[in-house]
């Protein structure tokens, strides 16, 4: 059996059911092992989603023991930073990349210090609504941070940002998020499926057939 953990912020929660250990709740999770699921139907897998709504870098490392340490996964796949921004957006008074990239690095410390998990760094994404088109000032930075961080410590790496804003063109970018951070059914359905696409190499080397 494998067990892969999804963590983040509420991009991950999307509503799961806090009383229900293996709950994914709406979001990219639930879409991610659907695919998983159908390509390798002979293993057995066991998905969990502890991303908490609101968790910035700093909240994710004060859980950390507790939500992926604990859990002991197979493998783990990270999606945070966006409150990282946004909580500082209102007078543009920006989370410093140094606190920003401290933080991260600490949780991806914890992961490869307390678990045997191989890791998946899925980048943080915006998309393009015109009230918080300004969060680019700062996102830029931290995108660029996390890219620097999985070439450390990721085992796979999920431009999700670049890959969202290829899937626009020809379409309606709202139509993924209209708040441009909260995936609609079909955003969510799109970051399932180049989750399963980017993971499913390192599934078959962990075995899954």
């Amino acid at each position: 059996m494998i067990r892969l953990l999804f963590q983040g912020d509420s991009i991950t929660d999307a509503g799961r059911d806090r009383s229900d250990f293996w709950s994914l709740g709406e979001g990219y999770p639930k879409y991610a092992a659907e695919y998983i699921f159908e390509h390798f139907a002979d293993t057995e897998f066991e998905f969990i989603n502890r991303g908490v709504g609101g968790d910035q870098t700093e909240q994710l490392l004060q859980r950390m023991q507790e939500d992926i340490i604990d859990l002991k996964p197979d493998v783990v796949s990270v999606l945070i930073g966006i409150n990282d921004v946004w909580w500082h957006a209102g007078d543009r008074n920006w989370l410093s990349d140094d606190k920003f990239e401290s933080n991260y690095r600490k949780v991806l410390e914890g992961i490869k210090s307390g678990t045997d998990a191989k890791i998946m760094i899925m980048e943080p994404f915006l998309i393009p609504v015109e009230d918080k088109l300004f969060f680019r000032e700062d996102l830029y930075k931290k995108i660029e941070i996390v890219r620097k961080l999985a070439r450390e410590y990721a085992d796979i790496y999920l431009p999700t940002d670049g890959l969202l804003n290829a899937a626009f063109v020809g379409d309606d970018p709202l139509s993924f998020a209209a708040d441009g951070v909260h995936p609609t059914a079909k955003g969510a359905e799109f970051i399932g499926r180049v989750y399963c696409d980017a993971i499913v190499p390192l599934l078959e080397r962990m075995g899954a057939e």
